[in-house]
């Protein structure tokens, strides 16, 4: 008897936020088996958070139907209602908010992986309803960064790793596992002989097959680099020609960077001043090079001076749109962007001048993004360009304050699509409060999470696998992707399309969202190739872009001067220092004599998510902090004790594993961990007030970066203590 040949559908992976191209096996209507691509260039592409995803989405406690909150905020009792009557109500609720407090009362807060399945509608709806809070994890990952990149050059470059001869690399060590596509590029890429140089405290992977590893005191980056231009600058190593023609400030950087002889740096991180001139020397010069984006320096007190002096190493060497260097992409043009779906034309300027946290760290809001309005709209065709969606963001701790009570004006409804807020920004003691304050939490989700137990309302949403989609890169990548929907939602699992859509005809804006299906919305942003997108969907896994180079021959850079701004302009408007700059830590109290350093990724999980697949779990059963024999030593604990890491605004409960490629003084914690299988409710949130490393992570002024207001992750000051535990309390079931 012959097998039966399974329906194939080509999706896009949501496991994580890098969206890989897989293929579905379709067996009677289901999902039952994840493999690669067809796609011979993209066989490589999967890992084990898409090869379980089906189980993970079939998962018996998944919230199959809308569920209204029984008795008080966090009680954890539920009654299922219908999509009709859940909507009604928080449509009611919400105009009651909004007539009360007045629209910039609503806060959203989502992820980019969940906005970029929205087309838009998210933003679309608030700004027709008139709020300008929308904040998301980018805030503090990718997002954050373009939006310092505009500020130096108009855009965010992404790195063509494809045929660089060097990659410098910022404590960001993808896997096999964890950005597995990037993973492959820079094995791809040190085969075919390019330069590896990594700056990483620890002796990770990468490190390990480097050229250069220079392993830099946790948190000094921004010092790291200032020692890096130095020498660049110092030793005619840069591009004059480029530096002449296309900068600004030059002169004023080279001063700047004096204040930073190789001496001063090598204190400041801890390094040996002739690994930093080497590792300079080698990157400025390789014919090409790249520094491709990471999350390290994202998250840290310095991290507007150590996103522009990644900026900056790029233009010293004309690494700036070239082959081999760090590429402007453009919006696939077969396309209606994300961008221009969001409409911030019409949320008025009133309001945006309502965006929380926009007076006193100002760059990645929409005050931030005014100064380049007009020479965005110059070179790339339209104002408003939400690159990684992270470019007209509110601040999400001033969002939190708000909601608490502690803010300009209140806050008093929050929405929140595929993501888990509570666990997700820093001060979880403080998001808490802030939630518990509302008078209207709504949450679209497939599971119960820490945040969805403190809902008013709990709104089934679909997954990669049950909807259609069109991924443009983020605008960030160039590339267009899409994915075909491999079966039907279960249950009454819907769209964050569809909610929007229903909230919008509700609130009385039904002319603004004239497509009544998600499929006729992807219709419409694919309409200018004259195909449906099923006709597109057929044709097109991908679509690589056109690339043109050194397009700022023709148009310039988007920015005031239309040249790369050493010497921001824009910053010195909002009263910044117009150059980078490090600013050295505050004096620890005595008793937190180590770094923590937060965001460790564990290949099974990604974020807070996963951790209800058994195959998962059975990998990383318990939340495990990496320190090296010498910081066990110190603090007497042994390998798989638990133990108590704490900073100077709470603990978090972890298992020791001692590794000796950590630095001495380094505490590394993983990112997000809480315990479906725990008890939910107020007080149990499921182990979170447990295990999740939000509540150990300040966001006072002397942890948060001044320009953009976000946490510094890299580096909190701590201690671990020694604690005796009952085993099972912390696996309750």
């Amino acid at each position: 008897m012959g097998s039966v040949l399974m329906e194939q559908k080509s999706v896009l992976c949501a496991s994580c936020d890098i969206s890989c191209s897989l293929t579905a096996h379709v067996d009677k209507g289901r999902v039952v088996k994840i493999s690669a691509s067809r796609n011979p260039l993209l066989k490589d592409n999967i890992c084990m958070k898409g090869v379980y995803a089906p189980k993970s989405f079939a998962n018996p406690n998944r919230v199959l139907k809308p569920l209204k909150r029984v008795g008080e905020r966090g009680s954890g009792k539920w009654e299922e209602v219908s999509w009709d009557d859940a909507m009604a109500d928080i449509a009611k609720r919400l105009g009651k908010v909004v007539d009360e407090y007045g629209a910039e009362a609503l806060a959203v807060s989502t992820s980019e992986w969940n906005t970029s399945v929205e087309n838009g509608a998210g933003r679309r709806f608030m700004n027709h309803l008139g709020s300008p809070n929308w904040i998301s994890g980018v805030a503090l990952c990718a997002g954050n960064t373009s939006a310092v990149n505009r500020m130096v050059y108009g855009w965010y470059p992404f790195s063509d790793f494809a045929t660089t001869q060097c990659i410098l690399l910022f404590g960001h060590s993808p896997t096999r596992h964890s950005w597995t596509p990037i993973y492959n590029m820079i094995q791809t890429a040190k085969v075919r002989g390019a330069k590896i140089i990594v700056c990483d405290p620890r002796k990770s992977a990468n490190a390990e097959m480097a050229d250069h590893w220079l392993p830099l005191k946790v948190g000094s980056d921004a010092a790291l680099m200032l020692g890096m231009v130095n020498v660049i600058i110092n030793e005619n190593l840069y591009d004059k020609k480029f530096i002449e023609n296309w900068t600004v400030g030059f002169e004023a950087l080279k001063e700047r960077v004096n204040e930073y002889p190789l001496e001063r740096v090598a204190e400041l991180t801890g390094l040996d001043e002739e690994s930093i001139r080497s590792a300079a020397r080698t990157y400025a010069l390789a014919k090409s090079a790249i520094i491709p984006w990471t999350p390290i320096t994202d998250q840290q007190r310095n991290s507007t001076s150590a996103i522009r002096l990644q900026c900056t190493l790029r233009a010293l060497t004309g690494n700036i749109d070239t082959p081999g260097g760090d590429v402007f992409f453009e919006f696939p043009p077969e396309i209606v962007n994300a961008s221009a779906m969001e409409m911030h034309e019409v949320l008025p300027q009133e309001q945006k001048d309502k965006q929380l946290g926009s007076d006193k760290h100002p760059v990645f809001t929409y005050r931030g993004m005014e100064p380049l309005k007009e020479a965005t709209k110059r070179v790339w065709g339209q104002p408003y360009t939400n690159l990684v969606t992270g470019n007209y963001m509110a601040n999400p701790s001033a969002t939190f304050r708000a909601m608490a009570g502690e803010g300009p004006y209140p806050v008093k409804a929050f929405f929140v699509l595929g993501n888990n807020t509570l666990l997700s920004f820093a001060n979880m003691k403080l998001i808490h409060k802030g939630m518990m304050n509302q008078d209207l939490i709504v949450v679209h989700e497939h599971f119960k999470t820490p945040t969805a137990q403190l809902a008013d309302y709990i709104l089934p949403g679909d997954s990669w696998l049950e909807r259609p989609q069109i991924w443009e890169g983020f605008g960030w990548a160039g590339v267009l992707s899409t994915s075909q929907k491999a079966m039907e939602p279960p249950g009454e699992c819907r769209s964050v399309y569809a909610f929007w859509r229903d909230l919008a005809v509700r609130m009385g804006f039904e002319e603004a969202f004239p497509w009544e299906t998600l499929e006729d919305v992807l219709d419409y942003r694919l309409h200018k190739t004259g195909k449906s997108f099923k006709q597109f969907s057929e044709e097109f896994e991908y679509k690589l872009p056109n690339l043109r180079f050194r397009k700022y021959e023709k148009t310039g850079f988007a920015t005031p001067s239309g040249k790369v701004e050493l010497y921001s302009s824009v910053l010195e408007g909002f009263g910044f220092d117009p150059l980078p700059y490090f600013r050295e830590d505050p004096t620890p109290d005595a008793k937190f004599s180590s770094k923590l350093f937060t965001g460790l990724r564990e290949n099974e999980f990604f974020q807070t998510g996963g951790r209800h697949v058994p195959e998962l779990r059975k990998r990383t059963p318990e939340p495990l902090t990496f320190i090296n024999q010498h910081e066990a030593n110190k603090w007497g604990v042994r390998t798989g004790e638990w133990v108590e890491v704490e900073t100077k605004i709470g603990s978090i409960k972890m298992k020791v594993e001692i590794k000796e490629e950590m630095p001495n003084e380094l505490v590394r914690i993983p990112h997000g961990w809480w315990k479906p299988e725990m008890e939910q409710g107020i007080g149990k949130l499921s182990g979170a007030w447990q295990f999740s490393d939000a509540q150990a992570c300040p966001d006072d002024d002397d942890f948060l970066d001044l320009e953009q207001g976000i946490p510094h992750l890299k580096g909190i000051p701590c201690c671990i203590n020694k604690i005796k535990v009952n085993e099972k309390e912390l696996n309750a079931g």
